[in-house]
């Protein structure tokens, strides 16, 4: 079986819950007082593809403003960019668009984009709107999936479906040598947060 390195990164404000959706997926645990990632934390976990083994080398950012600037060392190079936000906090959905922008100006040019509405354990203080969220990603191309890193909702569904968007290496290059045009995907069956 094929063994396929992924690096991913992980994007977004400060406690929107980056952390919170790596320590999921890595060692399926959550811990309510995670302490702010310093520059950035590195994991891996490696996962079984169709017919391949996909080793994910997953970055997780600090979302403070005073290191943003370290940002494009860890999404350059990147199969994947998985944008956070909270929910619960309508800025932290704005400051996504800035993540979005900046990637499409220097990240390279066929990365996944996935946007993860985090939190949506707290649905009873929602600021910001599924269909908002949904109908932005979709104007852009990009996986949507609302998480809870609390309860485990949706988290391995996010990296099936990076999964599922990463070309596969029996696929024909494109002639231009600059990349591959996205394709709408059907969208993932996810379980509901409510």
């Amino acid at each position: 079986m094929a063994l396929r390195e992924l690096k991913v990164c992980l994007l977004g404000d400060t406690g929107v819950g980056k952390s919170s959706i790596v320590w999921r997926f890595v060692e399926d645990s959550f811990d309510p007082n995670i302490n702010p990632t310093i520059g950035a934390s590195f994991m891996t976990k490696t996962v079984q593809y169709q017919n391949e083994l996909h080793k994910f080398l997953i970055w997780d950012t600090a979302g403070q403003e005073r290191f943003r600037a370290l940002a494009p060392m860890y999404y350059r190079g990147s199969a994947a960019a998985i944008i956070v936000y909270d929910i619960t906090k309508e800025e932290t959905f704005s400051t996504l668009k800035n993540w979005v922008k900046e990637l499409r100006q220097h990240g390279p040019p066929n990365i996944v984009v996935a946007i993860a509405g985090n939190k949506c354990d707290l649905n009873d203080v929602r600021e910001v709107m599924e269909k908002d969220a949904k109908d932005y990603a979709d104007s852009i191309h990009a996986i949507f999936v609302e998480t809870s890193a609390k309860n485990a909702i949706n988290i391995n569904e996010l990296f099936i479906e990076i999964s599922r968007r990463i070309p596969s290496t029996d696929s024909n290059p494109p002639s231009s040598g600059k990349g591959f045009k996205l394709r709408r995907q059907p969208s993932v069956t996810k379980r509901s947060c409510c």
